[in-house]
């Protein structure tokens, strides 16, 4: 098809396209590293723009060529000026002889899902509980100080050290969950109070870039456990061999950076205690210096120079030093057997496009509902929900779960619910089989 031109959609009569041709415009190979993507049958041309994308220049091509209509709605909260800035890249729409979204995708799945969202919108489960938030902000400052007060008052003996340790610990995973929660835009109904307290919570709170936590967790959101496009499978194959289909094709490929056959065990070593102290501690300053987030990187130097000031005239240096160590691998175990427990065990693969609801539910399980559960996942547990509608507030995942589960029985898509500790011993499981699942393409493939 020739060019579009720059002008249509304003005044002249909007160019018409098919999805043979959107299908084209991803951004690799012809023509010309082109990316088009689809909103309510508009086509938008973001090759100039994904770069200045404010949710990121990845999340916004990893659907370039697809219909991007239920990301868009999931991601923005005030939609209407979001329009405004997209009108300079409207190109045309869809011709009238083509579908509304992918002929791949499952019609009845799509409008059904798109159904739910307006009576989710209309039960105003969108809308926040305020105080809830507050009370959460409220227990991870008194925890804060209960942890100084500690070794304030009874010494820095074991047991007040250790004590306080876990404390710190608990104010890190609980001010991850706070800060999540934030970053979502789940909080407030203007996106900049959301992101001015994001930053207060990550940075101030937990030593860590608002920036760098976008830059990777809206991809993730955007396409979880599809290779290349969601940071957190990344770890394959350096690291890992992960999911059934990539370990096998690993095999084939005789490929071999670490033995898989043995990850699961190792992954008690490199996976849960090492991460936050080994890997992303050092990686959160390379980022923020590297992508000059100097807003960012004052707010991180605030949480530092806090815990220098308050805990080296009790501790010393090397108890500073062994407190913090500590208190980050105490939030590396949470934070990893957390995150992990709803992905790892499930479906892994390169992006097939298929439609959000289906894209979200083979890449995510959930954890039974209990206030302990709740509590010790930041809500996490009901993973499926908060996918689904990742700017929802936490507090209503348990009411949007019965009409996801009835969706899910009526398409006979698959909705897992386990207890935590199950949900735990997966993640080995898993880990298990697909080491030997690369190990046998490895040898006999």
């Amino acid at each position: 098809s020739t060019p579009p031109d720059p002008g249509a959609g304003a005044g002249s009569s909007p160019r018409r396209f098919t999805w043979e041709e959107i299908g084209l415009r991803t951004g690799r190979g012809h023509p010309q590293q082109e990316r088009w993507l689809v909103i309510d049958r508009k086509v938008y041309d973001i090759s100039q723009f994904y770069r200045r994308h404010p949710g990121g220049a990845r999340v916004i091509s990893h659907y370039a060529g697809q219909d991007a209509t239920d990301p868009f709605t999931a991601f923005h909260l005030d939609k209407a000026l979001v329009r405004k800035y997209m009108s300079s890249l409207l190109i045309g729409e869809l011709a009238s002889d083509q579908p509304s979204f992918e002929p791949s995708k499952n019609k009845l799945l799509v409008e059904d899902f798109r159904e739910l969202r307006t009576t989710v919108e209309r039960m105003g489960l969108l809308n926040p509980n305020h105080l809830f938030f507050f009370l959460l902000l409220l227990h991870i400052l008194l925890l804060d100080a209960a942890a100084w007060l500690t070794i304030w008052y009874f010494g820095s003996s074991f047991l007040p050290f250790l004590f306080s340790a876990l404390l710190l610990g608990t104010v890190q995973a609980q001010a991850g969950w706070l800060q999540h929660d934030f970053g979502h835009l789940s909080v407030f109904s203007k996106s900049k109070w959301n992101h001015l307290v994001h930053k207060f919570v990550i940075g101030h709170l937990k030593g860590a870039p608002a920036s760098w936590w976008n830059h990777l967790h809206f991809q993730h959101h955007a396409k979880p456990n599809c290779f290349r496009k969601d940071p957190d499978v990344n770890m394959h194959p350096l690291f890992f061999a992960l999911g059934k289909t990539l370990s096998v094709e690993l095999g084939m490929k005789k490929k071999k950076f670490m033995p898989y056959n043995h990850q699961h065990k190792y992954f008690f070593i490199i996976g849960p205690p090492a991460l936050v102290p080994l890997y992303f501690q050092w990686y959160i300053f390379y980022f923020a210096v590297q992508r000059r987030q100097w807003v960012d990187l004052v707010w991180m130097l605030t949480f530092y120079i806090r815990f220098f000031l308050t805990y080296l005239p009790l501790l010393g240096a090397k108890g500073l030093l062994g407190l913090f160590l500590l208190v980050r691998l105490i939030e590396s175990n949470w934070f990893v057997w957390v995150t992990q427990m709803n992905h790892i065990p499930m479906h892994i693969d390169y992006d097939k496009n298929v439609d959000w609801f289906s894209t979200q539910l083979q890449a995510t399980c959930n954890v039974h509902q209990s206030l302990f559960n709740d509590w010790f996942s930041g809500h996490l547990n009901f993973q499926i929900e908060h996918h689904l509608f990742p700017t929802m507030p936490r507090h209503n995942y348990w009411k949007v779960a019965p009409l996801v589960k009835s969706l899910c029985a009526k398409h006979g898509v698959e909705y897992q619910s386990k207890p935590l500790f199950t949900a735990f011993a997966d993640i080995v499981h898993s880990l298990k089989d697909s080491g030997e699942l690369w190990l046998n393409a490895y040898l006999h493939k």
